[in-house]
């Protein structure tokens, strides 16, 4: 076997790729990648340099990871400012270090592919002796691997790699046939709140129309973008993405994406967008220029849930963070990082802090599923 490393993941067949991460998760599939690449949205010059890693057989592809070299901690999710100012505090560099995640995405999945026939213990290993080996030669900080899931979580476990636990808040599909099926499992005054939601919608004038990808003109593009941007410069921030991202994804991928505008009076008010897995669900953008009552609800919440019912997802998974989800369906659950650093004072002393964290993490976990909406 042959190890490798890339600095632009079309340096990699997309066939070959592709072949080997499945069509199951969409982030790590080569047209999203290189989406974030060719739009220039992940590169050197915004933190994010592409070093993606391979591991070929003669000439054969039997694994590869997404992997970058970052020069700061934004657009990850899994945040580990503290982690970086404790460096600066005793006179080391914690910048740069290694990021094995998709950019932006704060979506669990899988997080490199390794061949069926591989030997997938011995690959894993590799691959992070790999890291390490590169670290030690490079003087990089540390590597972190951001919403991992089942096997590849808990190989890093055994590897005896820091795994750090978080909370998002998902939706399950129960077998529901109609979005009243749903309904019917919520306590009277969510219920109620719910209809009342979705009637204020209504009320206001405002339809809602999804869209395939396909069916999205290169104008809806740019309005769903000027939507996009409203959410980050309402906050004094720049967003992550541009225009020309969305434009590859659509052109690359369009089967994956689903678009849900809200109208008023025939203009556009705002808009959301969402990626479909093989049985996910994964609302990720939206927007609006003006405030109207709970239309965020709908058009993020509400119009997915219709979505995954009508197509038999299973999941819903709308992202970071959000509270507010509970009360609507969205139940807690744990997501995971896995962490090493080189440096074994910071090692030792970040695990220390990563028990105590935990114990916190699991009593929110426990208390936001006290709040859930569902009958008794």
């Amino acid at each position: 076997m042959e190890i490798k490393q890339i600095t632009a993941i079309d340096q990699v067949n997309s066939e070959a790729w592709n072949a080997l991460v499945g069509d199951g998760y969409p982030f790590i599939r080569h047209e999203f990648l290189l989406a974030l690449e060719d739009s220039g949205c992940v590169s050197e010059q915004t933190g994010w340099r592409p070093m993606h890693v391979l591991v070929t057989e003669n000439d054969e592809l039997l694994a590869g990871m997404p992997l970058y070299l970052k020069s700061h901690s934004r657009g990850e999710y899994v945040f580990d400012n503290q982690w970086a100012y404790a460096y600066e505090q005793n006179g080391v560099s914690y910048y740069p270090k290694w990021l094995a995640a998709i950019p932006f995405t704060p979506c669990q999945g899988l997080r490199f592919a390794i061949k069926n026939r591989a030997d997938q213990q011995q690959i894993t290993e590799l691959l992070v002796d790999c890291i390490k080996t590169q670290s030690e030669y490079e003087n990089i900080s540390s590597w972190h691997c951001l919403f991992p899931v089942g096997q590849q979580l808990e190989t890093f476990r055994a590897l005896g790699l820091a795994i750090r636990e978080g909370v998002q808040f998902q939706w399950f599909n129960k077998g529901y046939r109609t979005f009243d099926d749903f309904l019917s499992t919520l306590n009277a005054s969510k219920r109620k709140m719910l209809k009342r939601e979705r009637r204020k919608v209504i009320e206001q004038g405002i339809e809602m129309v999804q869209l395939s990808g396909g069916e999205v003109s290169e104008y809806q593009w740019q309005v769903f973008y000027d939507f996009y941007q409203m959410t980050y410069l309402k906050h004094g921030t720049r967003p992550y993405l541009n225009l020309n991202f969305f434009l590859s994804c659509a052109a690359t991928m369009s089967d994956q994406l689903r678009l849900v505008f809200a109208l008023k009076d025939g203009a556009y008010v705002g808009a959301a967008l969402s990626f479909v897995g093989s049985d996910t669900l994964y609302g990720r953008y939206w927007g609006c220029l003006e405030e109207y009552n709970v239309l965020h609800f709908e058009a993020c919440y509400y119009q997915g849930l219709d979505y995954c019912i009508a197509n038999g997802l299973q999941r819903f998974d709308s992202g970071a963070q959000g509270e507010h989800k509970i009360a609507r369906g969205f139940e807690p659950v744990t997501t995971y990082s896995a962490h090493w650093f080189q440096d074994e004072r910071f090692a030792k002393a970040i695990e220390h802090f990563l028990v105590r964290e935990k114990s916190a993490v699991t009593s929110y976990k426990e208390d936001a599923a006290s709040y859930l909406p569902f009958k008794k």
